[in-house]
Formats: C-alpha cells, structure tokens, sequence
C-alpha cells in the first residue's frame, strides 16, 4: 500500500505544471470593412467584393508574366528570406536546448596518475623503512613510484516535478512558431516590395515615352514655328516660347532614366543579384498591367489568421504566458537524482575488474529560502512583459484593420481620380487641335497654343502617374490583407515549415 502510495504521489507531482495555462484572446473585429464599395459606382473600375479570398498568389490575378517571374525568383533567393528561415532553425535549435534540461546527463571520464618522488613519504609510517623495500636492490633507497589509473561514469538528473522545464520548452516551441510566422510576414512584404517596384519602373518608362512623343511633337512644331518666322508671319518670341517648351520636355527625360535605373537595380538587389544584372530584360518597356475587374477580399475576421504579423504577435504572446511559468516554478524545491560509477586500480589491466568498481547515489533537494525578493520580482517582470505582448498582439489586430480600410478607400478614391484625368486627357487633345488651327488662322496668339499643350501634357503624365497609383493601391491592399505566402511557395530552406 506505501508503495502505491508513493507510486501515485509521483505521478501526481510530475503532472503538476505551475504558472498560467495559456488560452488565446479574444479580439473583436467588425463583421466586414466598412470601406467596401456600396454601389458599383463606388469603384468604377475594378470592384473589391467581401467573398471567400485565396490571396496566397495574389500577384497572378495581375496579367504580367514579367512580374510573376520576378516574385518566384525572389522567393528563392532573397538574402532577407535567408536570414530569417535561418532564425527559425536557430528557434527550432533552442527548443531541444530547453528540452534537454529535462534529460538526465551523462558523464564520461578517464584518468592516469604517475607519482616519483626522490624521498619515501612511506618512511614515517614504517619506522624509517623503505616504502620500496622488497622489490629489488634495483630501486634507489628512500624514492617510491606510484600509478593508478581509473574510469569512471557520473550522471545528474533534476526532475521536472513543477514543470517549469515544460513551460521552457512550451515557450520555445511558441518562438519558434513567431519566427516561422516572422518569415512569412517577409515573403508578404518582399512579393509587395517587388511589384511595387515593378510598377514604378513600367510607370516610368511610360511617362518617358509619353515625354519622347511629346518632344518630338515640339521639336516639328518648333521647326514650323522657325520656318514661318523666316517668313514674317510671326514674330522671333514664338520661336523663342516654342523652343523654352520644347527644352522643358526634354529636361525631365534624364530624372525618369535615372528613375528606370534606380528601379531595375531595387529589383535585382531583392533577387540576391548585382544591381545591373536585370537592366538587360527589364529596359524592354512594357505598359502598365490591367487591373482585375472584380476580386475578393474577404472579412476583418481573416485577417486574424491571414496576416503573418498577426499571427507572429499571438505567438510571442503565448511564448510570454509559458515564461511566467518557469519563473513561478523557482518558488518551488528542485529534487536531484545523482549517481556515481568509478573503476580504479594501479594497473591498467585491472581498470575493469569488478573488484575495483566504486557505486554512489544520491538524492538532493534545493529550496531557496530568501533571495532578497528576485524570484517574486522576476514573476512580476514576467507577468508585465505578458501584458506587453497582449497590447502588442491587440495592436497588431487594430493596425491590420486600419491597413485593410486604408487601402480600400485609397484605391476607390484613386479610381474617380484616374476617370477624372482621362476626360482631362481627351479634353486637352481636343483643345491642343483647336488652339493650334484658330492660331493658324490668326485667331489667337501662340500664347493659347502653349498653354494648352502645357495642360495636355500634363494630363497625360498625370494619367500614366494614376494608373502606376491604382496598381500600387491594389498591391498595398493585397499586402493588407495578408496576401503573399503559402505553404506551397517553394522555400528559401527547408526550415520553411507551415
């Protein structure tokens, strides 16, 4: 009956985990995006629908092959999704280091000790007799030589009765699923960070294009406008406006080459190469890419599961709650279990002999008493630094939100302001050809012919400018919503685990 007693004891201590169990909060979220369009009016141009999202490639509802071929490329070789899938092997490293302090250890040693000695430190013990006496005349008088050789096996073993080993590892495995979620999180901002750039780079070589045509158009006028002056029909101050127009186009095609340069060297860093490395394929202008008439974007609710930094704060968070654990377990005593197997003798040969083998073992128990008040101290700073996490988990929540309205609302906005600007652009091709045949005609002054050039010009920049706009909106509403990784993107390492 005592035996079953103790049996039953211990397999009540050894279940016994001390600190908070963690649960995961709860986080209210609205049942849908208040900025989502009402009316098809609302988003004139590409409707974002609150339906069932899969967003883990979300760059493929954009018909680019280009651009697709860039983000594949990026996921496998980007320095940044390098180092952070090394941070999750690391984290998985440091759970089987906590693990481990649950383990008994293991020992092995060995040793060999010779003595000389010139004088016989037996001599006194044996009334002044040579310790070495009857092992031969060969042995100088008064000295002694000693050996002994041993083997032994020491083992240790804390029993994790208040389970603060099992709060540790609770909390790396909780690390270590944050830094898995810490790597998604950068696949979600590299595929964002590269279509953005992308955009920028197509944008620009429109907006250069459009300035080339443009120039080449004021060029033929400026040679009109010179011919008629050698004429007399107008006066040298035509030719002068017409040439300062002419020049002012031209001015701003070097900024957008540097602009183009600038991005293709963006794009080639993010895919681990050397800047220039990509200006040969990517110089090859293309126009901006379509946007998706309709799409889905799901509830708030998802964001919850869908955005990576949302996840990685839930799961610093629990990591934090199984901290306080292993700092409540040092109230408790520490029970050791500790053994000793030693095998000696003063020649090698007999080293194994069982006639020479030493056994020990040992129990100990640790209880601090008084530590000056650390331990409670450091319960309390546990217990705050879980708070801390919770605001920052409750946070991340709220800012995923806000991102997700944001961007709703930025890319409807911008959709009014892109038809706004492409009546601007037929209305100023329009009045470009009326200026230009009342001038002819002697009706106006060439006053009125540049200043409707001007403003057509710049609404055609300003149009190109929208359209890039518009993509980058759809591809910060993308990153919002958490669109970017998956499970079944190839990984930068195999540590890439879902």
């Amino acid at each position: 009956m005592k035996a079953r007693l103790l049996a039953a004891s211990s397999l009540f201590l050894a279940g016994c985990t001390v600190g908070p169990d963690y649960h995961k909060p709860d986080v209210a979220t609205p049942p849908q995006f208040q900025e989502l369009p009402q009316r098809a009016a609302d988003a004139p141009l590409s409707v974002p629908q609150a339906g069932e999202a899969d967003l883990s490639r979300w760059w493929t509802q954009i018909d680019d092959a280009e651009l697709h071929k860039l983000i594949g490329q990026a996921l496998q070789s980007n320095l940044d999704l390098q180092t952070a899938a090394s941070r999750v092997r690391e984290a998985r490293e440091q759970e089987v280091i906590a693990g481990a302090a649950g383990l008994p250890k293991v020992n092995a040693n060995a040793s060999t000790v010779q003595l000389h000695s010139a004088s016989d430190p037996f001599a006194a013990l044996t009334g002044g007799q040579n310790g070495q006496a009857g092992r031969g005349a060969s042995q100088p008088s008064g000295s002694t030589n000693a050996h002994f050789y041993s083997l032994g096996f020491d083992a240790t073993w804390e029993i994790d009765i208040f389970g603060g080993t099992r709060r540790a590892v609770e909390a790396a495995q909780a690390n270590t699923e944050a830094a898995v979620w810490a790597m998604r999180d950068g696949q979600v901002s590299l595929t964002a960070e590269i279509a953005n750039d992308y955009m920028a780079l197509r944008a620009a070589q429109e907006r250069v294009a459009v300035l080339n045509a443009q120039f080449q158009s004021e060029n033929d006028v400026l040679k009109l406008t010179a011919a008629r002056a050698h004429a007399g029909f107008v006066t040298q101050l035509d030719v002068n406006q017409q040439k300062a127009e002419t020049e002012t186009t031209a001015a701003q095609v070097p900024q957008l080459e540097a602009e183009i340069r600038a991005q293709e060297h963006a794009i080639a860093v993010l895919l681990a190469q050397q800047p220039e490395a990509m200006t040969a394929e990517l110089d090859r202008a293309t126009p901006l890419p379509a946007l998706p008439q309709v799409f889905p974007v799901g509830l708030p609710s998802d964001l919850l599961r869908r955005r990576p930094d949302v996840r990685e704060a839930e799961r610093k968070l629990a990591a934090a709650n199984a901290q306080i654990g292993v700092a409540v377990a040092d109230l408790y005593p520490k029970f050791n279990l500790l053994g000793l197997l030693s095998m000696g003798g003063p020649q090698i040969a007999n080293v194994l002999s069982t006639n020479h083998l030493t056994e020990a073992g040992a129990g100990q128990i640790s209880w601090s008493i008084f530590s000056g008040g650390q331990i409670h101290a450091n319960i309390n700073a546990k217990t705050e630094e879980e708070k801390q996490a919770l605001f920052a988990y409750q946070s991340a929540v709220l800012g995923a939100i806000q991102d997700a309205e944001d961007a709703l609302v930025r890319y409807q906005k911008e959709q009014h302001r892109f038809l706004s600007l492409r009546s601007a652009v037929e209305t100023g091709r329009s009045s470009v050809a009326l200026s230009k045949q009342q001038y002819n005609a002697g009706l106006v002054t060439y006053v009125n012919v540049l200043t409707s050039d001007q403003q057509y010009r710049q609404a055609q920049d300003q149009l190109v400018q929208s359209r890039q706009a518009l993509a980058q909106d759809l591809i910060s509403l993308y990153k919002a919503l958490g669109g970017g990784w998956s499970a079944a993107i190839p990984a930068v390492s195999e540590s890439a685990a879902p």
